[in-house]
Parts: C-alpha cells; structure tokens; sequence
C-alpha cells in the first residue's frame, strides 16, 4: 500500500487505522503545491517524525515547485474547491501512481481525502484518472473523515504537539487574517 500524505496532522491517524487493521503503508509524500519552501519542509519533517516513530518507510518525492506553479498557469484566481485543485490533486495523484507502478505497489491511497475543506469527489475523480494512467495501480477510494478518524487526529495533533497548518500549501490558499473564516 502506497500512502500519498498530504502532512502529519492528515497521516497520523489513517496511518494508526491501517496498521490496526494489518496494513502497513509506504508513506509518499508528493506535495509540490506548498509554498514557500519553508512551509514544505516544516510539513515533510513533521511528517518524516511520525511516520519514523511508527516504523514506517517515508519516501520523499521531488519538491518541483516550478513544475507544480506552471501546471496551474491561468488557474491562480480559481476558489478553493475549484478547477486549480482538481488539476493540484491530479498531478500529485498521478505521480504518486507512477511511483506505485514503478515500485511494485498495486494499490495507492492518499490522506487528502481525510480534509473536509478539500473536495471528495474532485481527490477520487484525480484517484481514478491517475490509476488509468498506470493500469497495474488501483487507487482505493476512502473516505478518511469517518469512523471516529477527525476526532482521532485532533487527539494526534495534540499527543504529538504537531505543527498545523492554517491553509492548503499553495501559495493561492494563504489567506490574510482578514479573510480567515470566523
């Protein structure tokens, strides 16, 4: 099973629910969206500290910025939850499948589907369109906001003192303190 997280906070307690029930992820982080660079390594090592103290194997997939900020040229000004996340999820999705198919890994999964703010249908319709890209890669639809899990990581993020993020990662989610939803 390959894991694509997102960050810690998201991980942890999908990762808890998967080794319970005799699963025992690679962790891929892919996260090309994050800006600025500092931000993406708080969220990859914060990440790296859980995954590690579980005993798992965390591969870190290449930080191209550049590449991630040209795939969503014309998209900046799209809302959250619009076309510019569909497009984020699908390359980040899609490379996740090329790492699975590469690697010998059937199945892929990612914890972006643990986030209420992100869209269900918009991270599966990316799931699918990544795994038709690698036949030999299934991509396991879950909904990771059930059974108890939100709770979970709230109990996570505070057990492991966890940096939380206040937005996405991209650079058109960052929010001024004005427009922070009250």
């Amino acid at each position: 099973m390959l894991l694509h997280s997102c960050c810690a906070p998201c991980s942890s307690a999908i990762i808890e629910c998967m080794l319970a029930n005799g699963i025992r992820p690679t962790v891929f982080y892919c996260n090309p969206n994050i800006y600025p660079r500092e931000e993406y390594e708080i969220r990859k090592n914060e990440a790296i500290r859980f995954v590690t103290s579980k005993n798992l194997d965390f591969i870190d997939a290449d930080y191209d910025y550049e590449r991630w900020r040209n795939t969503m040229q014309g998209l900046e000004n799209k809302p959250e939850r619009g076309g510019r996340c569909l497009k984020c999820f699908t390359l980040r999705l899609t490379e996740t499948a090329r790492y699975a198919s590469e690697h010998g890994f059937s199945v892929f999964t990612t914890t972006l589907a643990s986030s209420r703010w992100k869209s269900l249908d918009q991270i599966n319709e990316a799931g699918r369109h990544a795994a038709a890209l690698y036949p030999s890669t299934i991509f396991w639809e879950q909904n990771w906001r059930k059974g108890g899990l939100q709770d979970r990581r709230n109990q996570l993020l505070k057990e492991y003192d966890f940096y939380n993020q206040q937005y996405c990662g991209c650079e058109f989610s960052i929010r001024r303190p004005e427009e922070a939803p009250k």
